[in-house]
């Protein structure tokens, strides 16, 4: 029998939120905290041996530890021994700020206040890393990130500053901040643009990617998504024979708006396997 997918709603934001959070679904993340403070969860038994790892980006840990649509790909995952990361993004969970406003909202503030935002939040997760390879919870030449919306954008952007990340997933990922709603009056647009995933594209060359996209999604801008992949090939591809097979994987579907699915989970988790040479 197919698996049924659970269905989902689509609020104003960019969240995935379940209809309905089925409590079998639900996957214990273990939070724990660095000397400096910094929280971060983990999904998985710990290994023997260190263990594959994988960044699962989204928004804030607090909401991936009640809804499960966004530890899908770290359940799946966990059966074949992974571990997997979460921690806060930028605006989110323990990083907001009073009278900041809200997540994306406040992503704005920070740009036209000339903040890297996207540096220090970067810096933070190569904090968590380097102490789960410290730890020998996770090995260093077996990592991975992947986020949804939001969160595939930031799973590009640290792969891109940390290249101990081999491998890139994102799920109906944000490439360009301009093209949300919550970036319309920004003051500083060209410093807005210049973090568009487009421009990580030579960073990024020769390392496997998977994206997938709803073909009609109005919220990030389905052309801006296809855009980016086609750069990250046209980057790989740089200086390879015409007809090289480029390690860059996109799925375009036919889901209504900005929306995930579990079945894109599913599709994601079997591509890092197979990455990962784990695939049955």
């Amino acid at each position: 029998m197919p698996r049924k997918l659970l269905p989902l709603l689509v609020l104003t934001g960019t969240l995935f939120l379940p209809a309905r959070a089925h409590a079998a679904d639900a996957v214990k993340i273990d939070v724990q905290r660095l000397p400096t403070g910094l929280r971060f969860g983990l999904i998985g038994e710990r290994q023997s041996q260190p263990a594959p790892t994988l960044f699962v980006l989204q928004g804030d840990l607090d909401v991936a530890r009640r809804e499960p649509i966004y530890t899908e790909v770290a359940r799946l995952l966990a059966r074949h021994g992974f571990i997997s990361v979460m921690i806060d993004a930028p605006a989110h969970g323990e990083d907001r700020r009073e009278g900041e406003g809200s997540e994306l909202a406040a992503w704005c503030t920070r740009v036209d206040q000339g903040e890297n935002f996207l540096g220090d939040f970067t810096t933070r997760a190569r904090a968590v890393l380097d102490y789960l390879v410290k730890e020998r919870i996770t090995d260093p030449t077996r990592v991975a990130a992947c986020g949804t919306s939001r969160g595939g954008f930031l799973a590009f952007h640290l792969a891109a500053a940390e290249p101990r990340i081999r491998f890139i997933g994102g799920i109906a990922p944000l490439t360009d901040l301009t093209a949300l709603k919550e970036f319309a009056t920004i003051t500083h647009r060209p410093q807005a643009e210049a973090l568009s995933l487009t421009t990580l594209a030579p960073r990024l060359a020769g390392r496997p990617a998977w994206v997938c996209i709803g073909n009609n999604d109005a919220r990030i801008d389905t052309d801006q998504v296809i855009a980016f992949t086609r750069a990250l090939v046209k980057a790989t591809a740089q200086g390879q024979k015409a007809d090289a097979s480029v390690p860059v994987e996109v799925v375009i579907n036919t889901s209504a708006g900005h929306r995930s699915t579990l079945h894109d989970h599913e599709l994601l988790a079997a591509w890092l396997l197979q990455q990962f040479g784990l695939a049955q």
